[in-house]
């Protein structure tokens, strides 16, 4: 009876651990800010941010920070307005974020590269303020990563990583292992180290959700939308045998242009609805 017993237990398991899994990822799932789309969440949001300042302190005690008082004034001016505006959108639509403490650094590098770190830790390479020669187009990079930030989507990236190196294990097995691969998984998530083993087309799906909700956050802050066409068009003048750190894992040029072309007429009523009104000139007497 023993040896027709511990195939069946063993069988037992496997099943028993893979719905625990279904089960826990749908009560894990939340819905994305603006694109409304379902995402996994396995770890507490607050729990990666713990993990992602202690990351964040370390990269930018290591790089030497802008000395150039004017383009920090300008960067950090730009970061806490799409920030406010982001807190706001999310306080409006009764949309609780605990983790978001947002912290912004520009870093003096020729990179033309930004990222974002889980919690709001973001990071501005000066090699990337050339093709920003307007602040709306400083808005659609930072518009751009303060979306990652808030969409979550290290978390998704973490959480789809868990399950890959769980696979058919109990979630109390890869729960028991989560601060290894927490510290493991978030360096590598955004910039700090080598990609996560997840296929491209899953982070580009990323970054074209972070155009759509940058474009939102940017036309809330009162930046114009339409400066996005401008800047990535400028990106894509950087040439592909060069291509910037800034777009190693992100959607092509034209794809992204057009994806932002047609979601435009949507992002520009947030910006209509937050452009100052102009005082009409003083009539001569």
């Amino acid at each position: 009876m023993t040896r027709d017993f511990k195939p069946h237990t063993r069988k037992f398991s496997f099943y028993l651990g893979s719905f625990a899994i279904i089960l826990f990822s749908l009560i894990s799932c939340r819905s994305v800010p603006i694109s409304g789309r379902r995402q996994l969440n396995l770890i507490p949001e607050s729990t990666i941010a713990q993990q992602s300042v202690a990351q964040y302190r370390q990269f930018v005690s290591q790089m030497p920070h802008s000395k150039d008082t004017k383009k920090s004034a300008r960067v950090e001016r730009v970061c806490r307005r799409i920030a406010q505006a982001a807190d706001t959108f999310l306080a409006n639509n009764k949309i609780k974020d605990e983790a978001m403490n947002w912290e912004f650094t520009l870093i003096a590098d020729r990179r033309v590269n930004a990222f974002c770190m889980p919690g709001g830790k973001i990071v501005i390479f000066t090699g990337i303020l050339p093709l920003c020669k307007t602040d709306d187009e400083l808005a659609t990079v930072i518009s751009h990563e303060v979306s990652h930030a808030i969409a979550r989507h290290s978390n998704e990236r973490l959480s789809h990583e868990v399950l890959r190196r769980m696979g058919g294990n109990l979630l109390a097995r890869a729960t028991a292992s989560q601060g290894a691969i927490l510290q493991t998984v978030i360096t590598q998530a955004y910039g700090l180290g080598s990609q996560v083993a997840i296929s491209l087309p899953y982070s580009r799906s990323h970054e074209y959700e972070a155009d759509q909700m940058g474009l939102v956050f940017m036309a809330l802050a009162g930046y114009n939308p339409t400066s996005a066409i401008s800047f990535w068009k400028k990106m894509a003048q950087q040439g592909s045998s060069s291509t910037p750190e800034f777009l190693s894992t992100h959607p092509s040029d034209e794809n992204r242009i057009k994806r932002i072309e047609e979601y435009l007429p949507k992002a520009l009523t947030y910006y209509k609805e937050t452009k100052p009104v102009q005082k009409a000139p003083a009539k001569k007497k």
